[in-house]
């Protein structure tokens, strides 16, 4: 079989075929980031003559050392590819070519915060889903850190009025590639959904508030990411004049922040910023991002797009693995840690949980309250902005099944689910612990219910949409067992996801 050749905008690209996918890596969706374009919204990608291979996967985003491959070795990766400013690429996985099929489009926000990740990392691998749902998958890199989210807005003047959020301005970039190029690739561009997860979903919740997006999806899935707000002007400007303190830069020299090696800005970042995840993010500068993405109330530029959303079952714990303490945490630790947030709620607080939970242990209920602190509430709290608007449905799912890695202490864990809704178990068994009709079944039917949402906005016929009146408990909340078609709310915990 000949390789595969399309033509995009900027000139025609070299894909392969895997198990009967087409497969594209790597195309350019934007030029190079660096230099008099560092901090600055991006640009469309220089034109090339004769055919470009789209092979390999295309650098990722500049980002804290370490952090990727450790992501990549998680989620059954590769060596992780170069770093550069150079990073605006996607990746595309579909049936068939330019057969004019109208296939739903599944555009994925990667994971890592606003700080790391890449859309290459093995869970993201699309042959699986495209082949299973007849469907047109794409991933993409963009700017993150600091080279994505420092807001020189106040310090340097109209020119990087939107610098704060050039990261998810990429995406827009990427989004409206897809809108010009995905009919050649198979897909149909008026049937989009944004998805992603953690830092992912919370960039699909940011991207259902910016005008620039509107238009450029039609459905959207936020996993284990509800973003209800970004940083207000003040704290982001607070957070640039960090940087450029450490850097040595006075704000009237940003065009010495544009020509610092980008190597010495993530040190100096390393240096102000030790949580490899966190110092970043979005900003509601007033330009790209107008208002609060769901706080106090759902943005109205999405009010017509179906949303699914959900977590998973013990978010916190993958985050808590270095917690010493939680092993042998008793009921007066429990305490003392619950009302260092919860005052004086906190008997009350535990005692609703140990109602729902009466035999957990008190590191078990410590899991549970951190895992909805984490994750859930403000899920719950974003799906009910959204119902509120009356205009497009939600969905609600929760992932309940456990991880036997590490002696189960995982339990339902963050970012477990990515495989299953990849259907790419083959990728994840240092995260599953094996495979086996159990897991492939919960895998069948949470592949399927994605696909389903993405093509119809409906994730399954016994998926009930979530309304206020079911809302709580847990009874406005589907739950996938292992079968092809999503069960209503009543289903078997045990067996669910």
């Amino acid at each position: 079989m000949m390789d595969p050749i399309v033509a995009t905008a900027s000139g025609q690209v070299r894909g392969a075929t895997r198990n009967s996918i087409y497969v594209f890596k790597g195309i350019p969706y934007g030029a190079s980031t660096a230099g008099r374009r560092r901090f600055l919204p991006p640009q469309k990608p220089e034109p090339w003559s004769g055919v470009r291979d789209a092979l390999r996967y295309g650098a990722s985003s500049p980002q804290p050392e370490g952090g990727l491959g450790v992501m990549l070795s998680l989620s059954g990766g590769a060596e992780p590819e170069p770093l550069s400013e150079d990073c605006l690429y996607l990746n595309v996985w579909t049936p068939a070519l330019n057969d004019g099929g109208k296939r739903p489009v599944m555009f994925w926000c990667h994971g890592g915060g606003f700080t790391m990740g890449s859309g290459s990392a093995g869970f993201y691998e699309g042959t699986n889903l495209a082949r299973r749902g007849d469907a047109v998958i794409v991933t993409v890199n963009h700017r993150l850190g600091p080279l994505g989210y420092c807001y020189l807005g106040e310090l340097a003047g109209e020119e990087y009025a939107a610098s704060g959020n050039v990261g998810m301005l990429d995406l827009v970039a990427a989004l409206e590639w897809v809108r010009d190029n995905i009919a050649a690739f198979g897909g149909d561009p008026s049937n989009v959904t944004i998805f992603g997860e953690s830092g992912g979903g919370a960039k699909v919740s940011i991207l259902m508030a910016m005008p620039a997006a509107q238009g450029l999806f039609h459905r959207a899935i936020i996993q284990s990411g509800p973003a209800l707000r970004v940083s207000p002007r003040a704290k982001a400007t607070h957070r640039a004049e960090k940087l450029l303190r450490e850097l040595e830069i006075a704000p009237g020299e940003i065009e010495r922040l544009r020509d610092i090696p980008v190597g010495r800005l993530l040190e100096a970042n390393a240096r102000i910023n030790p949580n490899a995840l966190a110092g970043w993010g979005p900003v509601m500068d007033g330009v790209v991002i107008p208002q609060q993405p769901f706080d106090p109330v759902a943005p109205a530029i999405s009010a017509n797009v179906p949303l699914l959303i959900g977590t998973n079952k013990d978010e916190i714990t993958l985050f808590t693995l270095a917690d010493t303490g939680l092993a042998t945490l008793d009921e007066a630790s429990l305490r003392a840690r619950v009302s260092q947030f919860a005052g004086d709620k906190t008997d009350e607080l535990i005692a609703a949980y140990r109602d729902a939970q009466p035999q957990g242990s008190p590191a078990d209920i410590y899991t549970a309250i951190g895992s909805d602190r984490m994750m859930r509430i403000n899920s719950i709290t974003l799906a009910e902005h959204k119902y509120a608007q009356g205009t497009a449905p939600v969905y609600m799912y929760l992932f309940t099944w456990e991880t036997p890695i590490l002696n189960g202490r995982l339990k339902s864990t963050h970012a477990l689910e990515i495989p299953f809704v990849f259907d790419n178990l083959a990728n994840a068994v240092g995260f599953t612990g094996g495979g086996g009709p159990e897991l492939q079944g919960i895998a069948d039917a949470m592949s399927s219910a994605w696909l389903a949402f993405a093509r119809t906005g409906v994730p399954g016929p016994n998926w009930p949409a979530y309304t206020l009146k079911s809302a709580r408990p847990w009874s406005s909340t589907a739950r996938v067992t292992s079968s092809t078609t999503p069960p209503g709310p009543s289903a078997r915990p045990g067996a669910t996801c």
